[in-house]
């Protein structure tokens, strides 16, 4: 068969050798949720670009790097669970940050974690500056869980993910100015709480 003939417009029934005007749909374009078709291989890619970073967040957050992982691998579930449900699969990323999030209160609220772990650091000169370094660092993450848990969040996605605070209202479900209000009490009760503790 020729590509001709399978292209050309078939005789309409009924109408002897006159045939039916070719009616061409218009091109749809590119499917619009291309990642609705293969999930799987959406939150994989998803997983690979931003996993590390947000068991960081969570690990902030909980000062447990096992549970960070957690949250972070429960959260990834969750996504990949909804896939089909996402009104935009280009907003996944924030959906999984806020699970996260969600994720972190919940042990947060189960464990009441007490002592933290220590955050990576870089080798310095001498012995004493790592001492001295890690206890500065322990000592504001103390200061930082005695916090709120929405001024505490709020600075972690603002100084330590480095993101906007519009980027963190639409994670927190917030309005940018209660972002930077927020921020504003967190940073005066962080600074008292280093104060006492100096």
């Amino acid at each position: 068969m020729d590509l001709e003939s399978r292209t050309a417009p078939r005789p309409v029934a009924g109408f002897s050798g006159v045939r039916a005007p070719a009616v061409f749909a218009p091109d749809p374009g590119p499917p619009v949720r291309r990642e609705a078709e293969d999930p799987r291989a959406a939150v994989t890619a998803l997983y690979h670009e931003h996993a590390l970073g947000l068991i960081r967040l969570a690990h902030i957050m909980l000062g447990n790097r096992a549970s960070a992982e957690d949250v972070v691998h429960d959260a990834f579930c969750g996504l990949y669970r909804r896939w089909e449900h996402l009104d935009d699969p280009n907003r996944a990323l924030g959906y999984v940050r806020s699970s996260v999030l969600n994720g972190c209160r919940t042990a947060l609220r189960r464990s009441r974690l007490a002592d933290l772990v220590g955050a990576c650091q870089p080798s310095a000169a001498s012995a004493e500056a790592v001492v001295l370094s890690g206890e500065e660092r322990r000592e504001v993450v103390r200061a930082l869980r005695k916090l709120p848990e929405r001024q505490r969040e709020v600075l972690v996605l603002g100084y330590y993910l480095d993101l906007p605070d519009e980027q963190i209202a639409g994670d927190l479900g917030i309005s940018p100015s209660t972002v930077r209000s927020t921020r504003h009490r967190a940073l005066a009760s962080l600074e008292r709480l280093l104060g006492e503790a100096s």
